[in-house]
């Protein structure tokens, strides 16, 4: 018997039905750029093909791949591994590796947006001479990361287009994050004391 077209829409087995399938990661992530520390030392040899003394070392680590670069040769190493996909950069953030030396290090955070993958790049630098090429020509999104580092933990971002501070006062003495900076006493800048002239401990 020809089912009429009302009984169709009746019928629980024409009605549609939600999928319960997931699609394949490998589709959606599609081909990880660093999927394990061989691919990771495969894109270090692409890099040092180009300039020889661009990447350091290397760290596999928790399938997070890490590259140790020159600090002369940060901006050429971001871009270079932007044409291989790395286009997002997600943060810059500053680290005090405090006694030792090289002390003050820069991480730059990278995201490959159609992979979903993440790199870590690294870079250290002395407090004697602690100077980096700014990276917010090619990354308008470091602008204000950078001022922050430099804010917290003095390193200069060399070509910064407005490198001041962006946290603390103008007039602050020291950087904050530095592990030696000295802890507790420090007075606070408030609207109601601002007018006494409140000094501030290096």
């Amino acid at each position: 018997m020809a089912t009429t077209p009302a009984a169709r829409r009746r019928s629980p087995r024409a009605r549609a039905r939600p999928t319960t399938r997931r699609r394949s990661t490998s589709s959606c992530r599609g081909t990880p750029r660093v999927p394990d520390a061989t691919g990771l030392e495969l894109l270090a040899q692409d890099l040092r093909e180009a300039d020889a003394e661009s990447v350091l070392d290397t760290l596999h680590f928790r399938d997070r791949g890490t590259l140790i670069v020159h600090p002369p040769a940060i901006r050429a190493t971001l871009l270079r591994l932007r044409a291989k996909g790395y286009r997002a950069l997600m943060s810059v953030h500053g680290v005090d590796y405090y006694p030792e030396e090289p002390r003050l290090g820069v991480h730059y955070e990278l995201l490959d947006m159609s992979a979903l993958d993440r790199l870590t790049v690294k870079l250290r630098v002395h407090t004697d001479a602690p100077v980096v090429e700014s990276v917010t020509p090619d990354w308008p999104t470091a602008d204000h990361q950078e001022r922050e580092v430099y804010d917290m933990f003095g390193v200069v971002f060399e070509g910064h287009h407005d490198l001041r501070r962006i946290l603390m006062p103008e007039d602050y003495e020291g950087h904050p994050q530095r592990r030696d900076f000295p802890v507790g006493g420090e007075p606070i800048l408030f609207t109601f004391n601002e007018a006494q002239g409140t000094a501030y401990t290096q």
